[in-house]
């Protein structure tokens, strides 16, 4: 804030006012979650309905789950549950300090996994941003029916210029982490503001001119208050994220290795696609994993999935591609 609002006293007093107005907004009442059908230690698989295929929907570890059921009008859970297909959300749960050791190998290995035993038959794995790298890892450990990469970084490597800036942050943060055996959500959210700081000042300075009744105002409410909350990473999944593949890029030089099986897009063995936006400021579109079946959106990160768009260039296709898998060959 002081720094972007340096020159300009009454930018500060806006931003200011749309803050506290973003603080002071009315939630409405609390969000009632889809009943878990699995459960395997914190986390648990949240069934949306629907009569078709089993859909896992896997989550980043960063941020709520939440944000694929964000509205009963901005969810895409929901409508699919509509639509020939049965979703499933997983939910990570919230790690204290005693799961300090725990991976994100172990996340799959310990959680995820066996929450998919209890299915019964092979679903389709569609993953959003972190939890499309664990998607695709679970998909070479492991059968299923297809796999869906949505927004999801594979190549770690092609961040470019950024990865000093995040190595940095990291190390920053890092001795922090260590000592409380987690990382915090603010750890990462402070990441997310650095990317874009004149932009996020800038969003708050707007939202203190909207009507807090409008639809506009209470879209931007339920986002940030996504955006802005979550579950610690571990201390462990969240060095493992920051060194093994940021700064290792293991993922992408195919030196990862889960439950016994390389995670690798060579090694996958089922139907798969990505979809990539070519205007996400958080998953550069070169770190994608390179999936040969690929749909290019032009919507942002989050704006892909919750957008006024998501329904026709994510929902509408992703829900094809899926039936297509199922009808006879």
């Amino acid at each position: 804030m002081r720094s972007e609002t340096a020159a300009s006293p009454e930018r500060r007093i806006a931003a200011l006012a749309g803050l506290r107005a973003y603080q002071d907004a009315d939630r409405g009442p609390p969000r009632t979650l889809a009943p878990a059908v699995a459960t395997a230690g914190r986390a648990s698989l949240r069934d949306y309905g629907g009569s078709g295929p089993p859909a896992v929907f896997v989550p980043s570890l960063i941020n709520p789950p939440f944000v694929l059921d964000l509205a009963e009008d901005q969810s895409m859970l929901r409508w699919l549950a509509t639509q020939g297909i049965r979703p499933l959300l997983v939910d990570w749960g919230t790690p204290d300090a005693a799961a300090r050791h725990e991976t994100i190998d172990d996340h799959i290995t310990g959680m995820l996994l066996p929450m998919l035993d209890t299915l019964g038959e092979l679903p389709f794995l569609a993953g959003y941003c972190l939890g499309g790298t664990i998607a695709l890892a679970t998909a070479c450990a492991r059968p299923v029916a297809g796999l869906a990469l949505i927004a999801a970084p594979w190549r770690f490597n092609r961040y470019g210029a950024s990865l000093p800036a995040i190595q940095a942050h990291w190390e920053t943060a890092r001795p922090a982490c260590e000592a409380i055996g987690l990382v915090p959500m603010e750890v990462l959210q402070a990441g997310f503001w650095q990317m874009d700081p004149t932009r996020t000042i800038a969003k708050f300075e707007r939202f203190g001119r909207l009507d807090p009744a409008s639809p506009q105002a209470r879209a931007f409410v339920a986002l940030e208050d996504w955006a802005n909350g979550g579950a610690p990473l571990t201390l462990a999944a969240g060095r493992q994220m920051f060194e093994h593949f940021f700064a290792a890029n293991r993922p992408g030089a195919g030196r990862w290795w889960v439950n016994g099986a390389r995670a690798s897009p060579n090694a996958l063995a089922c139907p798969a696609i990505e979809f990539v936006s070519a205007t996400d400021r958080i998953v550069p579109a070169a770190s994608a994993a390179g999936l040969p079946e690929k749909r290019i959106l032009q919507s942002g990160h989050v704006g892909m999935v919750v957008g006024g768009r998501a329904r026709a260039e994510l929902w509408e296709p992703l829900r094809d591609w899926i039936s297509a898998q199922t009808l006879p060959r």
